[in-house]
């Protein structure tokens, strides 16, 4: 395109020139116009803008604050949480040592009654002695005498207890002595009632004098197995640093066994106590190794002996062996590992005569089966009765024993042991303690349901009447109530 052609906005070129200096002039004018509207205070656009500005910063600000309160009630929440935990754990303790205490209280009510009654029937046999009548007789209430005083609880001397005319059965169950409801539903089916009763106890929990007294109320030695550990533990629990045989021997128990004891004593009652059974085994926390000869809980060897001799000690200074009857039960060797098998072995954990008053077995026929078992008393229980007699001429009270029905092999074994029973060789065995549940545990890494129930099938009933009520065993035979 030439210099002369003519723009299509100007006519020519001088009006071209004109025009263009013209729009500058605008320009510059308008820009000095928006320059006004934006700069002044009081122009009306920037107040539209203000406005608009103004509208949405304090939704910014009420945002902060909203972050910043949601952030504090955030903290407020976590503090007042672990206040609430705090105050949970607190309640809780409370409750707990509410309910220790109420159970002490129940106990010293029990040995008070007990002692109570025993005090009027001594005043009533005094009495009776002055009036001219005969010990043992209940004298003719008079006019306007009260209720019948109840009847002492009495029992047999523990010397008697320990050699009896007759042998002992007894039975676990379901919280007996303290519910006999599956205790007397098998006695009835059984025919027979059992005149001992077992049961368990932990080293957390007091002397229980109330199982003393409703097992002698009913004609039934008590036969208590004292675990040193808490009684909530389960029998997979081989650690329980804070009961170790060290820490018991070294005197961290001594107030709660003097306690103990003390209780025993007004109790006025004998019983068996079954402390730390199976001592030979490797599944308990009193047990001092495994079978690699790695220390279980803490303990060594040679510390079983010292701690059983220590709880013995202090129970003599407090008059309570008087009327305890001291039963040291291992359990049968057959399934131990081969460390604990060996000579001497049992012999190093036995804490003399002078401390034991029985030995006891734990024993059952119980899966898995090893290809030599004949499902005799003899494989169950031989070997383990060679290796007590050469220990001691205690008598055996075999303390804890029972069947499984796995394999249907029961019936037969039942009736192998009471004929066992009847044989002059086992004369020295004064009676046994059938563990009367069914539980659900692992033996040597395989988990099984065992019905061990004297009741669990007919056969194994049948088996069990015929084998107790045969009279060359000797077993006390008092007709279930």
């Amino acid at each position: 395109m030439s210099d002369n052609t003519v723009t299509w906005w100007a006519q020519s070129k001088s009006r071209s020139q004109a025009t263009a200096a013209a729009f500058l002039v605008l320009a510059v004018v308008l820009s000095g116009i928006s320059y006004f509207v934006w700069s002044s205070p009081t122009s009306p656009v920037r107040s539209v803008v203000n406005a608009a500005v103004e509208a949405v910063n304090p939704l910014a600000g009420e945002n902060t604050k909203l972050k910043k309160s949601l952030a504090s009630a955030t903290a407020t929440i976590a503090s007042q949480k672990g206040k609430l935990s705090a105050v949970q754990a607190k309640a809780l303790a409370a409750q707990a040592s509410t309910a220790k205490q109420l159970a002490q209280a129940q106990q010293r009510a029990t040995i008070a009654e007990n002692a109570l009654a025993q005090a009027k029937a001594a005043v009533g046999a005094v009495a009776g002695t002055k009036t001219g009548t005969a010990s043992g007789a209940k004298p003719s209430p008079g006019k306007g005498s009260g209720a019948t005083p109840p009847t002492p609880i009495t029992a047999p001397a523990k010397a008697q207890l320990l050699t009896p005319a007759s042998r002992y059965f007894g039975m676990y169950t379901e919280q007996a002595p303290f519910n006999w409801a599956t205790f007397d539903a098998t006695s009835a089916k059984i025919g027979v009632q059992p005149n001992v009763v077992g049961y368990f106890s932990g080293w957390d929990e007091s002397f229980r004098a109330n199982a003393v007294t409703r097992a002698w109320q009913n004609g039934r030695l008590p036969m208590m197995t004292w675990e040193s550990r808490p009684i909530t533990d389960g029998n997979d629990t081989v650690d329980a640093p804070a009961y170790s045989l060290p820490k018991i021997i070294g005197g961290d128990f001594d107030a709660y066994l003097h306690t103990y004891a003390k209780d025993i004593v007004a109790t006025g009652l004998p019983l068996a106590i079954r402390l730390d059974h199976e001592m030979n085994g490797i599944w308990y926390p009193w047990a001092e190794t495994d079978g690699s000869g790695k220390s279980i809980n803490g303990n060594s060897a040679g510390d079983y002996v010292k701690m059983w001799r220590h709880v013995h000690d202090i129970f003599q200074q407090e008059g309570a062996n008087s009327l305890v009857m001291w039963v040291w039960s291992p359990n049968i060797v057959n399934n131990l590992p081969a460390s604990h098998k060996v000579a001497g072995y049992l012999d190093s954990l036995y804490p003399g005569d002078a401390y034991v008053d029985w030995v006891g077995l734990s024993g059952y026929l119980r899966p898995p089966y090893k290809a030599d078992n004949n499902f005799t008393f003899d494989y169950t229980f031989g070997p383990s009765l060679k290796a007590l007699r050469a220990l001691t001429t205690k008598p055996i009270m075999l303390s804890e024993v029972g069947a499984s029905e796995t394999d249907g092999h029961k019936p037969a074994w039942i009736t192998s042991f009471f004929d066992a029973m009847g044989k002059p060789e086992n004369a020295d065995i004064v009676g046994f303690s059938w563990f009367n549940l069914a539980v659900t545990s692992y033996v040597e890494g395989v988990r099984a349901t065992n019905d061990w129930r004297i009741d669990s099938r007919a056969d194994s009933l049948s088996a069990f009447i015929a084998g107790l009520t045969r009279p060359e065993d000797r077993f006390t035979l008092t007709p279930a109530r």
